[in-house]
């Protein structure tokens, strides 16, 4: 998510500067790497199950803008390029599974303003279902320095992991943490552990309750996409971008495609529970009729 050091650095940052460089290099060479630890190899993305796939419409909302790109890596790399890349690899794969409907929504309104007409956008489109896509970072004040390729960047290596959020205020609230619960589910299957530091009091104000702690998943009411989505929403934070780890980790096709499998695997259980839901409404209807 956008920090408050990522805006300031993002102001002097400009075209053509070795952070540019860094980035485009960071993105492209899955050979620059971590070991991943536990995380499971990524198999071929399974064919839907669900019957009404190809019309079940999963929104996946880029975050950030590439005017206000949100957070900077350890190495100087815009959360927004990280946000963008995952974004599209999901939205392959979930068209390789059978979902045509999908739509990958890229804003480029600054927000205030910006975060409702994503919310204007999602409902414009008929959207089943609504994911933010974001890479997590950390408050400024729980930040380091190092030197990189001759820059003064930031990091912070203690809270590696992912997280999912929900806000509890939505129209659709209960639907949302149910798609929540099955990403989380899907991500753990795959040896991708969420973060647990939201819960802790030196977060300050993004001090978060966690709904589900098997699951990964946190209630965020205030978040405006969150909250004001006419449909069941959550967002992904998808790592760590300021853990010079998993930074290198979050860049590879190797990582990208682990998430975007567990991201397929769950819209796919979250399509065939709606599809569940809607069968009994129908037969009433004719019964009706």
């Amino acid at each position: 998510m956008h920090t408050a050091r990522g805006w300031r650095q993002f102001v002097r940052w400009r075209p053509g500067t070795a952070a540019l460089v860094i980035g485009a290099a960071l993105l492209a060479r899955p050979a620059l790497a971590a070991d991943t630890g536990s995380a499971v190899a990524p198999v071929p993305v399974k064919a839907a199950t669900c019957g009404g796939a190809a019309h079940f419409r999963t929104v996946l909302d880029v975050g950030h803008t590439a005017e206000v790109p949100g957070a900077l890596s350890a190495r100087g790399v815009t959360e927004y390029a990280f946000n963008l890349r995952l974004a599209r690899e999901i939205e392959k794969e979930l068209r390789a599974a059978g979902f045509d409907s999908t739509v990958l929504m890229v804003t480029s309104a600054r927000p205030p303003g910006g975060l409702f007409r994503r919310v204007a956008r999602a409902s414009a489109l008929g959207a089943d279902l609504f994911l933010a896509i974001h890479h997590d970072a950390v408050p400024d004040r729980l930040a380091h320095t190092w030197q990189f390729a001759g820059q003064v960047q930031h990091f912070n290596d203690q809270f590696p992991g992912h997280s999912l959020f929900v806000s509890t205020e939505n129209a659709n609230h209960a639907e949302s943490l149910a798609f929540a619960r099955l990403l989380g589910s899907a991500l753990e299957a795959r040896g991708l552990h969420y973060t647990p530091h939201y819960t802790q009091a030196f977060m300050g104000h993004r001090q978060r309750v966690l709904l589900d702690p098997k699951a990964g998943v946190y209630q965020f009411n205030q978040l405006i996409v969150l909250r004001d989505s006419r449909m069941p929403a959550a967002l992904l934070e998808a790592g760590s971008i300021v853990n010079r780890d998993e930074e290198l980790q979050l860049a590879t096709t190797e990582h990208q495609a682990l998430t975007a499998a567990a991201v397929v695997e769950a819209v796919d259980a979250f399509c065939t529970a709606s599809e569940a839901k809607k069968q009994p409404v129908a037969e009433t209807r004719k019964r009706k009729s």
